[in-house]
């Protein structure tokens, strides 16, 4: 054993030191008290200090197959010993295996793939080529989505904590969310009319040119609080859109690889939709930096200036991506994710039973499943609880479970299992999120 290997580990406390003395004020932590998380294996997560946790969030849905899954280390191992790094000038076995794979099981007639390493940087990568292809500069987002960081990401964002720069672009409009829990036209999904869909169309008919380029939306919205669209949504609001000019670009950052349980990819759940764009990253990898732009091939080849990418697609994240299909295809994790997502929503909804007044709405698909919680779900208002949101990250740690948070109002709980959860471990969750409500909730 080396020297290094035997160096005592800092404590807790002395990381979350050194985190608040160098790193951006802005870099949030979960938790009163921070967690700093040292080892994983699988679904399990242990701490500096020993404490180990179940992971129901896996790094904001990315480590899909688990921590230090074996079949993506022994591929990665491989892969290190044999090239490490080379940019797109250069052609690989990994990079063009990755794109006929994400090809084959994608929707439609997406047929080409551009790498980049952050689902910042692939919807970057759809926007421009939406405006290339249809000569147009007008982007539909919707309010609660969430694109990344960048200028533009942050412009497309419907996020007000999330659009910090002072500076947005002004080509992008923003339609209503399919928020039915908190429908802005207060209809009931059983009688609204798709009204959040139809009013895109006096969207661009009032607040931009008449001539869109595109409509950029996630099938659900991960930093929205996994809001989930109703059947019919996507068909009637797509139809708009291409009515006036623009392409569907499909957000699947947070949706894909089987996330929802019996489709690889979000949007499949909704009938007579085909992306002309889409795009993926979080879950593609098992947490390695890559992300993905597919698109049809007249869409592709609209790019006729220089395009590279230093470290999109290399070897090493291409070859994580490679295993991540293989496993979800062999070890029938897309029929797992819609196993284990009923077992997960059938306990949630349960829950909601138990505890009626504060958990006012449980919303997802598959192993992506999302808590609103609010200070009194008898009252008309539904008023948003984040206070009940941090007491609950506070009760779910002392068990020994991880959670996310979302939402506007920041009172959504994200729930989002490994894709090869099993049912023990989802019922082990279950359990820890009963004892943390039942320590406050009503």
């Amino acid at each position: 054993m080396s020297n290094d290997s035997k160096k005592a580990l800092p404590t807790s406390a002395e990381v979350r030191a050194k985190h608040k003395k160098f790193l951006f004020a802005s870099v949030a932590n979960y938790y009163e008290e921070s967690v700093v998380l040292e080892s994983g294996k699988g679904s399990r997560l242990k701490d500096l200090d020993g404490k180990t946790y179940l992971d129901f969030f896996g790094g904001i849905l990315t480590v899909s197959l688990g921590q230090a899954n074996e079949r993506v280390n022994a591929a990665l191992h491989a892969q290190i010993d044999r090239l490490g790094h080379v940019s797109t000038l250069y052609p690989t076995l990994p990079i063009v295996e990755l794109a006929e794979k994400l090809v084959a099981t994608a929707p439609g007639k997406l047929e080409k793939a551009f790498f980049t390493a952050s689902g910042t940087e692939a919807d970057e990568t759809a926007v421009a080529l939406a405006q290339m292809y249809t000569g147009r500069q007008e982007i539909i987002a919707l309010r609660h989505g969430y694109s990344g960081r960048s200028l533009l990401a942050q412009s497309l964002t419907a996020h007000a904590r999330y659009r910090n720069t002072t500076t947005q672009i002004a080509a992008i409009k923003h339609a209503h969310a399919p928020y039915c829990y908190r429908c802005p036209f207060d209809a009931t999904p059983d009688h609204c009319g798709m009204k959040c869909a139809t009013d895109i169309e006096e969207l661009i008919q009032t607040t931009t040119t008449g001539e869109i380029a595109g409509f950029l939306a996630e099938p659900i919205q991960g930093v929205g609080g996994f809001i989930d669209a109703p059947d019919g949504y996507f068909k009637t609001a797509v139809d708009i859109v291409r009515k006036y000019g623009g392409v569907f670009i499909c957000d699947e950052v947070q949706t894909g690889f089987g996330r929802t349980g019996g489709k690889m990819w979000g949007i499949q759940h909704h009938e007579g939709v085909d992306p002309d764009i889409m795009t993926m990253a979080k879950g593609i990898a098992n947490g390695l930096p890559l992300s993905a732009t597919l698109a049809t091939t007249p869409i592709a080849d609209s790019w006729k200036g220089g395009n590279i990418s230093t470290f999109g697609g290399n070897p090493i994240s291409a070859t994580a991506g490679i295993a991540v299909l293989d496993a979800i295809a062999e070890e029938n994790l897309i029929e797992n994710c819609a196993k284990m997502g009923k077992l997960l929503r059938d306990g949630l909804d349960a829950l909601q039973k138990k505890f009626p007044k504060t958990i006012g709405d449980v919303r997802g698909k598959g192993l992506m499943q999302g808590l609103e919680l609010v200070r009194d779900e008898t009252i008309k208002d539904r008023t948003p609880a984040p206070e009940a949101a941090n007491r609950l990250f506070e009760e779910t740690k002392k068990q020994g479970l991880l959670i996310g948070k979302g939402g506007l109002y920041n009172n959504v709980i994200r729930v989002a299992p490994a894709l090869n959860s099993t049912k023990s471990e989802i019922e082990e969750g279950l359990g820890a999120l009963d004892r943390a409500f039942s320590a406050f909730a009503t």
